[in-house]
């Protein structure tokens, strides 16, 4: 499985891919495939302001249900709706059309605390082990 460099990460596997003052959120693949087969994806609505680490939404699986959380705070300025009759796009491109949330940062500096791609990498290894 690779973990693309230009992502950082939360212990809870959700990915963040900053540009800026913004930033686009998703599931790594590692949490999709523990997940299983996508289902139902519920996202925040374009407006709401977020705080690092709150739950944002919440993703269902064939398996379980689980919070989607927010790697940093700021404003939700985009949603992927595409989501909404295609839960699957979560497991067949996580990190590419599957995206979740786009938001305006409240303060960029948050994310010097998340996972870079190694460490990140080195929780999977210890998760699977």
């Amino acid at each position: 499985m690779e973990i693309p460099k230009d992502l950082l990460f939360t212990p809870e596997h959700e990915w963040i891919r900053v540009e800026g003052n913004n930033a686009t959120i998703g599931v790594t693949h590692f949490a999709q495939d523990q997940l299983g087969d996508v289902v139902f994806v519920e996202l925040p609505e374009v407006g709401r302001q977020v705080k690092q680490f709150e739950a944002l939404g919440v993703v269902e699986s064939v398996k379980t249900v689980s919070d989607i959380y927010a790697p940093a705070s700021g404003k939700v300025t985009a949603v992927n709706a595409e989501l909404e009759s295609k839960p699957e796009l979560v497991n067949s491109d996580s990190y590419g059309a599957g995206w979740m949330v786009k938001i305006e940062l409240e303060s960029p500096a948050e994310t010097e605390g998340l996972l870079g791609p190694d460490k990140y990498q080195e929780q999977i290894n210890q998760e699977s082990a």
